[in-house]
């Protein structure tokens, strides 16, 4: 559990049925009443954007993402395959889970 007074950005936390990436982050502390903190968040999944605030102090769950950098081999059908270019290990992904940067993939690209 990380507390939101503790944001980063680059932070992934679970919330609101999803992974979630802090993009932004802002303390406020009002004259009157509780501090707040208001954030910019980015669905890991499905790549839509929100703005949302938490109360000061709430406490959300972490979660862990594995970051690799691979790189573009090629498409076959609407499945996209990629290279770990560590281990090359490939994987394959469906097409909708990247959306629409598909479009703009090349050979190669890492």
């Amino acid at each position: 559990m990380i507390s939101v007074n503790d944001f980063k950005t680059g932070q992934t936390i679970q919330w609101n049925n999803g992974v979630w990436s802090v993009m932004e982050f802002l303390h406020v502390k009002p004259g009157k009443g509780a501090a707040f903190v208001r954030t910019k968040l980015k669905n890991l999944q499905k790549g839509n954007i929100i703005e949302t605030t938490f109360r000061g102090g709430e406490k959300l769950p972490v979660a862990n993402v594995e970051r690799k950098e691979m790189q573009y081999l090629y498409k076959t059908g609407d499945r996209i395959t990629f290279m770990d270019t560590s281990t090359y290990d490939q994987i394959e992904v469906g097409e909708d889970t990247i959306g629409e940067p598909v479009k703009y993939l090349k050979d190669g690209t890492k």
